[in-house]
């Protein structure tokens, strides 16, 4: 079997942001199995969860060149100051990641974070 860019992003997401199946099921809304056959690529995702893996995995890989896997996944799952108190993982489930965007914008101009 080939691996699927779903799968691929899928253990990205485990290996440089730490994150495990459950943690990928919540923020997607679907369950643990779900994400086991998108994994094994014998399901796809809707669109709102390839929406919100898309986020995801997009802030997992800016944040893979400041921080380690075990920190990436606490940074999604911390409050934030700059996000009004609000967690990173909630925000990318809701699709509200304009807001991430620019703070990972200031960290890259080596803003305070």
């Amino acid at each position: 079997m080939t691996t699927t860019a779903i799968a691929r992003s899928i253990s990205d997401l485990e290996s440089i942001g730490g994150l495990n199946g459950t943690d990928i099921a919540n923020v997607t809304d679907v369950s643990k199995a779900t994400v086991s056959r998108w994994r094994n690529g014998t399901k796809r995702p809707q669109p709102t969860s390839e929406r919100v893996l898309s986020d995801l995995i997009y802030v997992v890989r800016r944040l893979e060149d400041y921080y380690s896997n075990d920190e990436i996944r606490l940074w999604l799952y911390a409050r934030h100051p700059q996000l009004e108190g609000q967690r990173a993982i909630d925000l990318i489930h809701d699709g509200e990641v304009v807001e991430i965007f620019r703070v990972l914008d200031r960290l890259d101009t080596d803003g305070y974070l």
